[in-house]
């Protein structure tokens, strides 16, 4: 399927990307991922995002495991187009739903009343045993969100980066690998420069992504970043200037 694509498979542990939108609304059209990890049929579905694309997603996602057989969803922020759909999804399975200890109070406004099943993160993190690997969850606090993680992935060594590294597209692009980080860079500055709190934060994020081998950067709009372009991407992000150091221009 063209909005659907195998990341990793070992034969026991598999990550699926999938490119979901809300089509009804292409004038203000966004490219959204969702990612899904599978370890001996059991599954960690990540930031599934808004209720206009629920079916289409759960569809998908039960064609790679038993959908009773998620038992962790993650949300790497609170935003719509990450939780937006967390009440359909509480009630399709028995997930545990692992989300900042800031955001926990707000999700009831989703329709969310499922308090017990939420597993709440600390400012540092966590790790996470899943399996036969690890799942860190990284911080990476005001990018954009005051509240916000990262999700490292052991054992593919993927991060899935939340909207860090995503590129704002104005067509739909259905996996797709940067290949020329150079030319990349258009679709990733207007939106980082904006929504990322500021270069001391890149570079406290940078600081603990470098002490992962990390293969591949997985963000929630846009493109894959893999191999020489996670340097690359990591190299252009921990020198950027962006939020509060624009003040001035803001007021």
């Amino acid at each position: 399927m063209d909005n659907e694509k195998i990341l990793f498979d070992n034969g026991t542990h598999k990550c699926v990307m999938f490119s979901f939108d809300d089509e009804s609304h292409e004038d203000a059209f966004l490219s959204v991922n969702q990612y899904l990890i599978v370890q001996n049929g059991h599954g960690i579905l990540i930031d599934p995002g808004s209720s206009a694309v629920f079916d289409e997603l759960y569809e998908a996602v039960s064609r790679h495991v038993e959908v009773e057989n998620i038992k962790f969803i993650f949300l790497s922020h609170q935003d719509p187009d990450v939780s937006g759909a967390i009440a359909q999804w509480s009630i399709s399975t028995l997930a545990k739903f692992i989300m900042s200890g800031l955001w926990t109070r707000f999700m009831s406004h989703y329709g969310f009343m499922s308090m017990d099943r939420v597993l709440p993160l600390g400012d540092h993190g966590a790790k996470l045993k899943f399996g036969q690997d690890s799942l860190w969850f990284v911080p990476a606090h005001f990018l954009h969100s005051p509240g916000n993680f990262s999700l490292y992935d052991s054992c593919s060594k993927i991060i899935f980066s939340g909207d860090i590294g995503a590129a704002i597209l104005n067509t739909p692009e259905y996996y797709k690998i940067v290949e020329n980080f150079e030319e990349h860079k258009k679709h990733l500055y207007g939106f980082h420069k904006r929504y990322m709190g500021s270069n001391k934060l890149c570079r406290a994020w940078v600081g603990h992504v470098e002490k992962l081998a990390v293969d591949m950067i997985a963000p929630q709009h846009g493109f894959i970043f893999e191999k020489e372009k996670v340097k690359e991407f990591l190299a252009w992000f921990k020198e950027l200037q962006c939020g509060s150091d624009y003040i001035q221009e803001l007021y």
